[in-house]
């Protein structure tokens, strides 16, 4: 069977997780990695036993290899907008790791430099090629819950006193040093955790009709920020222009969880761990219902197979998430209205 040939640029915690994903995938393979940490390069290396004629010490070598297809990038944001151009230029298509870029103005800046290409661009909200949103989605159309009214969501943790869900290592304190909290970098809470449930509200949102992002009203907004600028615990509220709401929180202090309830006329749809799996969705109507989702693969690993699938039937986009550079704009549109 053909396979997609991945590349990986900048392997920080998040590109080890998503390598993972790779693991008994028939139609995926990682064939190189760039970084130009020696260490991490080594480490990869190691770890994934990839070839060292696939194994780089700088982006532009492995843009450069005609075998790759398709290119993950794992920078910290203030690097996505000059890598993607980098990528499409070298004829690459582009998974980005959230959120695209540091604003609205950068993914607009893409869009226009493309408008007479088709390209291949994804955003890395890796929870929505799970198979519990699919579900989700087939609930909420099949009228299970009836008319849609609102939504709420959440993604807290305590950054500095635990792994985060990701697993990566404890932050041991606040300080620019570290990308989250850094502005230069793209940190702060509702870049780094928050643009997941606003993704997922637009998601949601669109199942009653097609949005147009310029009519969302970003109200209610709290933001708790540090000496060095970035948000650490902020919330806010999305009113659509088809009158569906949703509620939004995000924190790197509070154990918020990661639950999400949408809320319909006829009922509830509790999805208890919105972000990775293993997870339970719970609908609550006449006839409640409790549906597991649990696998042995890794969250990452649906996203690499939809879009390699897409890739060798030739499609610019899954059937599901069927989202575009539209969407990638509409979302940090709203992200911008929430900081700014």
């Amino acid at each position: 069977m053909k396979k997609v040939n991945w590349g990986i640029i900048g392997l920080g915690a998040i590109a080890k997780q998503f390598a993972k994903g790779f693991e008994n995938l028939n139609n995926s393979n990682l064939l190189a990695i760039a970084s130009k940490n020696k260490e991490k390069l080594n480490d990869f290396k190691k770890n994934l036993n990839i070839s060292d004629d696939y194994c780089f010490n700088n982006y532009e070598t492995l843009l450069k290899n005609k075998e790759i297809d398709i290119v993950y990038i794992a920078l910290p944001t203030s690097f996505h907008k000059e890598w993607i151009i980098k990528c499409l230029d070298s004829e690459k298509k582009v998974l980005v790791e959230k959120p695209a870029t540091m604003n609205e103005e950068e993914i607009e800046e893409i869009k226009k430099r493309y408008t007479k290409e088709k390209i291949f661009i994804k955003e890395a909200f890796m929870y929505m090629y799970h198979p519990q949103i699919l579900k989700v989605i087939e609930l909420i159309n099949q009228g299970e819950i009836g008319e849609l009214v609102s939504m709420e969501s959440n993604f807290g943790i305590n950054v500095l006193t635990k792994r985060n869900i990701f697993g990566f290592k404890k932050i041991k304190k606040l300080n620019k040093k570290n990308r989250i909290f850094s502005k230069e970098l793209g940190g702060g809470v509702i870049l780094d955790i928050g643009c997941y449930p606003v993704s997922l509200s637009s998601l949601v949102a669109s199942q009653i009709s097609k949005i147009d992002y310029n009519k969302i009203k970003v109200t209610n907004i709290e933001k708790y920020m540090r000496p060095n600028e970035v948000e650490i615990d902020a919330s806010m509220e999305l009113i659509y222009e088809n009158n569906f709401k949703s509620r939004i929180s995000a924190s790197f202090t509070k154990k918020l969880g990661s639950k999400t309830i949408i809320l319909g006329k006829k009922g509830e749809i509790h999805i208890e761990n919105t972000w990775l799996n293993p997870s339970t969705i719970k609908v609550k109507n006449d006839q409640n219902k409790i549906i597991n989702f649990e696998s042995s693969a890794s969250i990452f690993s649906h996203e690499i197979d939809a879009l390699s699938k897409c890739i060798l039937e030739d499609k610019l986009k899954p059937n599901f998430p069927d989202l575009t550079i539209n969407d990638i704009i509409g979302n940090m549109k709203i992200i911008d209205k929430w900081k700014n």
